[in-house]
């Protein structure tokens, strides 16, 4: 048992502060995790600029100017809504408590499902001041958001945050996870997010967005992939350990996710055959068929 142990992968424990502009006077500490939000950022505007060029988005005049006012209002959805949401659905009570904590963003703190509602609510911000029908948006943006949590996931992995729950001592990849406490392997479930909502998530919707679809079905299937890829995900991560597992066994996360898997396959339904916009190898559809 103890040659395995010594045998067994251990988290690097990465400096989290890439550049230190300290040291020559600056007050400035660029960190690892700041740095995976420009790349998700980057990631997205060139993207987005791609989708935005295919025959069912031209035919509406969008421009890369319109995709760059849509990355800023997206920026500010997804900070607001992520720390807004990690305030709600995970420690309602300290921060009540705690108020000014709130502000405290360098100490981490941010929740996937709360940056989906701001960035919903920065979108029909955006759909409503260019009088675009909200879901065109949300179908432009859905294949280009899973390179941000792709991103994001190195970010965590970096941070050696967010680890995996017990693993077999067995397993090839188990990593400790020294922040943890404990000497006994984890599966490395950042990266288990990484390869399932970052880059599978993407290389499906990718691949589904690319054809001209009925109105908000691209948009339902990102919820329903994310919600059930996350849903798979969070088997292997560790629960946060001031709530547990909730009722039925379940994590935050997975509850978080059943409604999302829900809406999106009532809305891609919903969406069969309305407001298609042929393109030149595809016919448009006869509403009703998908």
């Amino acid at each position: 048992m103890l040659d395995i142990i010594r045998c067994m992968l251990v988290h690097p424990q990465f400096d989290p502060i890439a550049l230190d502009l300290t040291k020559i006077g600056l007050p400035i500490a660029i960190h690892w995790y700041g740095l995976t939000y420009l790349v998700g950022f980057g990631l997205f505007l060139f993207l987005a600029v791609r989708r935005s060029k295919l025959p069912q988005f031209a035919a509406t005049s969008w421009t890369r100017r319109d995709v760059e006012d849509l990355l800023f209002y997206g920026v500010l959805g997804t900070v607001i809504g992520g720390r807004l949401g990690y305030i709600l659905f995970y420690k309602p009570g300290f921060y009540a408590a705690h108020p000014l904590e709130i502000f405290a963003v360098w100490k981490g703190g941010m929740a996937f499902h709360g940056g989906l509602l701001g960035v919903m609510a920065a979108m029909a911000l955006f759909a409503r001041s260019r009088q675009r029908h909200f879901l065109e948006v949300t179908d432009l943006i859905a294949p280009c958001v899973p390179t941000g949590f792709a991103a994001g996931r190195i970010g965590n992995f970096i941070n050696g945050e967010l680890w995996g729950r017990f693993s077999s001592v067995d397993l090839p990849w188990g990593m400790v996870f020294p922040q943890s406490g404990s000497p006994l392997p984890r599966h490395p479930s950042q990266l288990y997010q990484f390869a399932l909502e970052g880059i599978l998530l993407f290389v499906v919707l990718w691949l589904y967005g690319r054809r001209a679809r009925g109105l908000g079905q691209v948009s339902g299937a990102f919820l329903v992939g994310y919600g059930v890829l996350r849903f798979i995900a969070e088997f292997f991560r560790e629960p946060d350990n001031f709530l547990g597992l909730l009722a039925l066994g379940m994590s935050m996360g997975q509850w978080l996710c059943v409604p999302m898997i829900v809406a999106g396959a009532a809305l891609w339904w919903w969406g069969r055959g309305r407001g298609l916009r042929p393109t030149p190898d595809a016919p448009p559809l006869a509403p009703g068929h998908a």
